[in-house]
């Protein structure tokens, strides 16, 4: 297909055929930005809806048509800064992750919950090195 007949095939900024304003590929208005492109800029859609789209041709997927919706950028808001409080049980968090309930060890990555242990104790391997040695060993 080519550019003009997908340009005309997802045009459509009034929304009578989609139902919501639609664009081709960098097509859509500047004010208007993706979720990821609102991230990159430290804002967040703040709960306002999706008021546009755009739409393009892939051939990665069974329909053939990807979309990403379309915020108002002058409505959009600040990212949340976490609170020390929240950081800290976050990081206690994720260390429980890591740890091992058989050995009691830091096993430097996250436990796989199919297992539920470190990969040493599954496969019954009693190791006594660090989690960050020998994993760059050639």
């Amino acid at each position: 297909m080519t550019r003009r007949r997908s340009f005309a095939r997802f045009f459509d900024p009034t929304g009578a055929r989609f139902g919501i304003p639609t664009w081709p590929w960098r097509m859509a208005p500047p004010h208007l930005l993706t979720f990821r492109q609102l991230a990159a800029r430290g804002l967040r859609p703040g709960g306002q809806p999706v008021v546009g789209q755009v739409l393009w041709n892939s051939r990665r997927y069974r329909k053939g048509v990807r979309a990403a919706y379309l915020y108002d950028v002058r409505l959009a808001l600040h990212k949340r800064v976490p609170t020390d409080r929240q950081r800290e049980a976050l990081g206690k968090a994720l260390a429980a992750r890591r740890r091992c309930p058989d050995c009691g060890r830091d096993a430097g990555y996250v436990l796989p919950r199919h297992l539920g242990t470190c990969l040493d104790c599954a496969d019954g391997v009693t190791s006594t090195r660090t989690p960050l040695e020998g994993r760059h060993a050639a």
